[in-house]
């Protein structure tokens, strides 16, 4: 009776054992498609943040990295959305990279940087975010037309005027 009570106790520790095993795998095997553009999306918030603090130079650095990034997606591991909007968006991204990598003018860079985060929403809208990001909005930035950027807070530190207008702006969508 003792041998059977035992192993009726330990058939519960086994079960969420495997249960846990199996989670573990499921959350790498989401860890890994993430991932994909993690480096990225980390390079666009390096370049946003070189903007904001006006430096073209650094901006340069991050796009040529943000560059590199692009190249290593390895497509096979996206989800079927996020495939899609990445081959809609890829080409794009990398022009305006390899712009703001060739230019050392932070004007010139700024305007890479429009289209840049428009190809970025794109994509933010169809991957899976770790964490919110918020979608922002200056409506004085591209002679007067407007412009966005992606942030990770909601915080508005606006990349196309950097100090001269930091706070111009508003959060138009949070993103999760």
């Amino acid at each position: 009776m003792k041998s059977i009570l035992k192993v009726l106790m330990v058939i519960p520790v086994l079960l969420s054992s495997i249960n846990s095993f199996s989670g573990i795998k499921a959350t790498n095997e989401v860890t890994q498609i993430t991932s994909q553009l993690t480096a990225v999306s980390g390079s666009y918030f390096s370049i946003k943040d070189a903007l904001i603090s006006s430096n073209a130079s650094t901006a340069a650095t991050k796009a040529k990295n943000m560059a590199t990034a692009i190249k290593a997606v390895d497509m096979g591991k996206l989800s079927t959305e996020e495939h899609n909007a990445w081959m809609k968006v890829m080409q794009d991204l990398t022009r305006s990279a390899e712009a703001i990598s060739k230019s050392k003018d932070i004007q010139q860079q700024r305007e890479a940087f429009n289209l840049l985060s428009k190809n970025m929403y794109e994509l933010a809208k169809e991957s899976k975010q770790p964490v919110p990001v918020y979608y922002q909005h200056c409506p004085m930035a591209n002679n007067g037309k407007g412009a966005n950027w992606l942030s990770k807070e909601p915080a508005i530190k606006n990349p196309y005027y950097g100090n001269k207008m930091l706070t111009c702006g508003s959060v138009t969508e949070t993103i999760k």
